[in-house]
């Protein structure tokens, strides 16, 4: 007869064994390269490195020794920097984003014309090639550093993480031989879908046309008017800059198109509760909103003046983490329509004081702006359309008014406007009444908000948060030492074996070959049966 005891360690052996049979991802601290981008990027590329580092991955970050917002913090990662000894006197980029502000603010003066378009993408392609050539000397630094190279090889990383907005990232990891991820929305020179994905103009709305994905005749043929500019300028002024610095540290067969095009999974910044549909690819890996957190209390100052609201509630505004201000005419018009209505306002702001600010505003140089998107007493979120804040409101539920400026805030809001959950205004010729007007409808009417509502409940409506299935794929990435079977060999091909020019061509010539030929035969047959003919009568 069994003892009960020896049926016991019978049952605990069983039951071990089903779980050490059982297919367990866990992947040992990862050596992980970040090569981040400044500004508002590096303000969510570090969310994830906390959350990484959670997860029991040891960090390194690599960056220039000028910088904004990337700081120092031993207790989440180690800071490689790197100073070129070539020193290139540079305008801080607040002062050159605040010039291409004004150029936006010329282009749209008459309202948001085909020809105001091209302009801000031309005035926006300038900016980038006066980007890219100060990138590219940052970037030279980082080659010609022979001990800072030694040291990243020696360190013997598993994975590099990177936005390509800065070309570094790429490239290091194509020196290194490491698989590489990227964290991206958009890459050097525009929207990242539209260079590492299948780009179908017709009914895909490239950056700046502001444009849906239902476009008439005229539309779409803008839309590739857009796009051809882009090419062409990316081909001719962009990819030439960081070329030479292929050629010259990485060989004469390399060049920065192709390295861009070889990441093992990229990580997108898209939901497609936002983003209109479009063709993707197996590695793409969509992240939308993995920022986004449940807010938590407010700060006594702030907790004060939102009760203060009552049942009136409380209008939130701010223009992004790089624009801090407006024209102070644009501003007097905005601070003169927050002044007639009964809510209170927070206003991310750090511009020349108005003298007509309301007692209902409280400007401030900055502003917990998830916790007070997440505040029930908010009404609204007045925004520039930055991605970052897009989601932030998707994710509380918290309707729009868009006052796009640059880049893609144009794009951002229409995506926005075209689900009803937003509504546009150009800065450009704004009035006081004009905003009056909109938070009006936003404010009192349910339409808007009943539409973010539902965006709010669908992005969260998920199997997985944004942010675990990202840590998943890093962790995927280092566990497999890369994942090429997720990539399209395409960024192999040259354009004309990309399109198949050459096989069309090929056919072209055979269907003219053979039309040739079926003519001459039909000559020949006509002639011999006119001569039979002749020779009969």
């Amino acid at each position: 007869m069994d003892s009960p005891g020896w049926k016991g360690r019978l049952q605990i052996a069983c039951v071990l064994s089903i779980f050490i049979m059982l297919p367990c991802p866990v992947t040992q601290g990862a050596k992980i390269l970040v090569v981040p981008v400044d500004g508002s990027h590096w303000i969510i590329m570090e969310i994830l490195i906390e959350k990484l580092k959670e997860h029991g991955h040891n960090i390194t970050v690599l960056s220039y020794s000028s910088n904004f917002y990337i700081k120092e913090r031993p207790d989440l990662f180690e800071f490689i920097t790197t100073k070129s000894e070539k020193y290139i006197e540079q305008p801080s980029p607040t002062k050159l984003i605040k010039l291409l502000v004004q150029n936006s603010l010329e282009s749209f003066q008459n309202g948001w014309t085909t020809w105001g378009k091209i302009k801000l993408q031309l005035y926006s392609n300038v900016f980038r090639y006066y980007l890219h050539s100060l990138l590219q000397n940052k970037t030279s630094a980082i080659f010609e550093n022979k001990s800072l190279l030694n040291q990243l090889k020696n360190a013997n990383f598993e994975i590099l993480l990177t936005d390509p907005v800065l070309v570094a990232g790429p490239m290091l990891a194509y020196y290194l031989k490491i698989p590489m991820v990227y964290n991206v929305r958009w890459h050097s020179i525009g929207e990242a879908h539209s260079h590492f994905a299948p780009l179908p103009l017709s009914y895909i709305p490239y950056p700046d046309t502001h444009f849906t994905d239902k476009m008439n005749f005229l539309q779409r043929t803008e839309n590739i008017v857009q796009y051809l500019i882009q090419l062409v300028t990316a081909k001719l002024f962009i990819y030439p800059i960081h070329n030479e610095i292929c050629h010259r540290h990485l060989g004469p067969d390399t060049d920065i198109q192709t390295l861009l095009l070889r990441a093992d999974v990229v990580l997108m910044r898209v939901d497609f509760v936002f983003e209109f549909p479009r063709p993707t690819m197996p590695n793409f890996v969509y992240i939308g909103g993995f920022q986004c957190k449940p807010a938590r209390p407010l700060a006594a100052e702030f907790e004060e003046f939102v009760q203060s609201s009552g049942k009136h509630g409380l209008i939130v505004m701010s223009l992004g983490s790089v624009i801090d201000s407006l024209p102070k005419q644009i501003a007097m018009e905005i601070a003169e329509a927050f002044a007639q209505v009964p809510q209170k306002v927070i206003w991310r702001y750090d511009g020349e004081i108005l003298p007509n600010i309301g007692n209902n505003t409280l400007l401030k140089k900055w502003i917990p702006q998830n916790h007070l998107l997440g505040h029930p007493n908010t009404r609204v979120f007045i925004s520039h359309g930055g991605t970052n804040g897009i989601y932030e409101a998707i994710y509380h539920g918290v309707p729009v008014i868009g006052m796009p400026l640059i880049f893609d805030q144009f794009d951002n809001v229409v995506r926005l406007e075209s689900r009803g959950a937003a509504k546009m205004l150009n800065v450009a010729t704004l009035h006081s009444t004009d905003l009056l007007q909109a938070l009006n409808e936003v404010i009192n009417g349910t339409f808007y908000r009943d539409n973010m509502k539902k965006l709010s409940a669908l992005h969260r409506d998920q199997p997985e948060s944004p942010m675990e299935r990202a840590i998943f794929w890093i962790e995927y990435v280092a566990r497999h030492k890369g994942a090429g079977h997720l990539r399209s060999e395409s960024y192999r091909l040259p354009w004309y074996t990309y399109y198949c020019v050459d096989v069309m061509v090929f056919l072209l010539s055979m269907f003219l070959m053979l039309t040739v030929l079926v003519v001459v035969a039909l000559k020949k047959l006509c002639r011999m049966a006119c001569r039979r003919k002749q020779k009969t009568e």
